[in-house]
């Protein structure tokens, strides 16, 4: 549950300050008369995006055993390449979005109200189908989907609650340390998705590998106890796990927080998790 209200809480902020930038450029600028375009846009994004993790639901159920395994599997490889993708790119990102959005918006107003709602799709749809995906993932991969999803709503929620506030004025965030830990806590619940992606695809014989196991913890781990909750919930940790399992999660979660954590030397700018250090 705590896994998927880290993915609503961060990529809900992401579509919420979006929005909120939106509308205070157009409010500043005394456009009012288009604000239309910027919530028909966005909800129109967020629609597709219900729509398409619908799609991905129904496609699954209506598969065979083995098909099914094989289309989770790569799904969920296909998840966690979106969400490397995205969390490097907020952390490189995040102190210029404001500025990025601005100058997409003076080249819409300067057509018509449909160009300001296209601007306002794309950028909340992006968001939309990484979180669609994702929560698809990792929803697969939880013992208690209906635990998972309230986890997801709890975490939007949220974010809509943060984005308010922080447009209002009413909350002062640091975006660039904000999206650097949520990232390196995202990796982590990637690693997990991974491993259940490269289970999957064992179980649809599409790699070797599935008999052979790294360990077996079933009979002595309660997965509906608290320790096997906090596990399973978080760490999609597998209680039956194979060698090539544990290989997939640790060697993705060692070579991605080393490359997310580690200095940036050669542009010269010091990362928001090395400034919190230097300032502790």
């Amino acid at each position: 549950m705590f896994a998927n209200y880290l993915i609503g809480l961060r990529e809900g902020l992401e579509a919420a300050l979006v929005i909120g930038i939106l509308v205070a450029y157009v409010v500043k600028t005394g456009h009012r008369d288009r604000l239309g375009s910027i919530w028909m846009g966005s909800a129109l994004a967020v629609a597709i995006s219900v729509i398409f993790g619908g799609l991905l639901t129904l496609t699954s159920r209506s598969l065979s055993p083995q098909a099914e395994a094989a289309f989770a599997g790569v799904m969920s490889v296909l998840a966690v390449g979106l969400v490397t993708w995205m969390v490097f790119w907020m952390r490189r990102t995040a102190r210029e979005m404001r500025g990025e959005l601005h100058g997409r918006l003076d080249k819409a107003m300067s057509t018509s109200g449909i160009a300001l709602g296209v601007v306002a799709l794309v950028a909340v749809l992006r968001e939309g189908l990484e979180t669609a995906l994702f929560l698809w993932a990792t929803t697969s991969a939880s013992t208690g989907p209906g635990a998972a999803l309230l986890g997801a709503l709890l975490g939007i929620a949220t974010a809509v609650a943060i984005g308010w506030g922080v447009f209002r004025g009413a909350l002062s965030l640091n975006l660039a340390t904000f999206f650097t830990w949520t990232g390196g806590l995202l990796i982590v619940v990637a690693a997990g998705v991974l491993a259940y992606g490269v289970r999957d695809l064992q179980e649809a014989g599409f790699i070797p590998g599935g008999s052979t196991l790294a360990f077996d913890v079933s009979s002595r781990l309660d997965e509906d106890g608290l320790v096997g909750t906090l596990l399973g919930g978080f760490f999609h940790f597998d209680p039956i796990t194979t060698w090539l399992q544990l290989l997939a999660w640790s060697a993705y979660l060692g070579i991605t927080l080393w490359c997310y954590l580690r200095p940036r030397r050669s542009s010269g700018t010091a990362t928001p998790v090395d400034r919190d250090r230097a300032h502790a």
